[in-house]
């Protein structure tokens, strides 16, 4: 196993000790771990491409750990009552559609090409970053009007549906296209 693939796996380790953290109340810990987790998906990235050491294996493992990461801190904090319900149930349909849509396509035999969207970047940039400053503010900030950390989920939850509503596009789009050269044979 490579370094980037190990550090895949390291996030997906992690994900517990976020979960049990975030239990037990102990923000400080849940944050930096989730921090710890965040850095092991910067790192496995940057060095799978400068080390030239891409692999199958990765492409599975990488948004794999990422999911696991973020469905678990976002039904966690959204039981404990540290951030709106409506929000993980925004950010799992999205999830759930995506995943519903790649099934489908290759259940059909429809080629595909997993490429994150500008959109879905900016997505998930949002939605680490609502994790990371809801941990913050449990962890060291109460004195901070959390309508910040609510202003942030209302543009999380806006920038998902704009980011879901686009993979939905582009699977039609691989469908009818799909369609078309059927048709034509």
């Amino acid at each position: 196993m490579n370094i980037p693939n190990f550090l895949s796996l390291l996030r997906i380790i992690l994900v517990p000790f976020v979960v049990i953290f975030l239990i037990q109340g102990s923000y400080g810990k849940a944050l930096l771990t989730f921090a710890l987790a965040g850095l092991t998906d910067a790192l496995d990235g940057t060095l799978a491409r400068l080390l030239n050491r891409q692999t199958v294996l990765g492409a599975y493992l990488d948004p794999i750990a990422d999911k696991l990461l973020l469905t678990a801190s976002f039904v966690t904090l959204s039981i404990l009552g540290i951030i709106p319900s409506w929000l993980t149930v925004i950010v799992l349909s999205r999830d759930f559609i995506i995943l519903l849509g790649i099934a489908i396509l290759s259940i059909i035999s429809i080629p595909y090409v997993v490429k994150p969207a500008f959109v879905g970047k900016v997505t998930t940039v949002l939605q680490v970053g609502t994790i990371f400053l809801a941990l913050l503010f449990q962890a060291v900030c109460r004195d901070i009007s959390y309508d910040w950390i609510m202003i942030l989920c209302w543009l999380t939850g806006l920038f998902t549906v704009i980011s879901g509503l686009t993979y939905i596009a582009r699977g039609v789009k691989f469908i009818n296209s799909a369609t078309v050269k059927e048709v034509k044979k």
